[in-house]
């Protein structure tokens, strides 16, 4: 079975930062674009970030462009994501999928207060 376990979530303060991991397994890793999604309190889920496969394409929503970074280490099946100059609108559960739709991660949440 695809599992895919996100971790790294918590409260912090505005312009603060905090790293996401997200642990694959049940699947070719190394050989899936993943992306980065969240839900807002109330809202709907966005899509965040975009890596591909190899790691050389990364995409972002233009709200977290120059404070977020996604990453990968295909040895270790993991995702990354770094977010720097954190938001109180970047509060959400964030949670790793795999890009084609077909699995979707456990959730994280990170609070970022004003």
């Amino acid at each position: 079975d695809v599992q895919l376990q996100a971790c790294g979530g918590g409260l912090v303060q505005a312009g603060g930062s905090l790293s996401l991991s997200c642990a694959a397994s049940g699947f070719t890793f190394g050989s899936e674009d993943m992306n980065w999604v969240r839900r807002a309190p109330g809202a709907a889920s966005e899509w965040v970030a975009r890596i591909s496969a190899s790691g050389g394409a990364r995409d972002y929503r233009g709200s977290v462009m120059g404070r977020f970074t996604v990453s990968r280490d295909n040895a270790k099946n993991t995702l990354y994501l770094e977010m720097n100059d954190l938001e109180p609108e970047d509060t959400a559960v964030y949670y790793c999928e795999l890009a084609n739709g077909r699995a979707r991660g456990q959730e994280t949440l990170v609070t970022v207060s004003s």
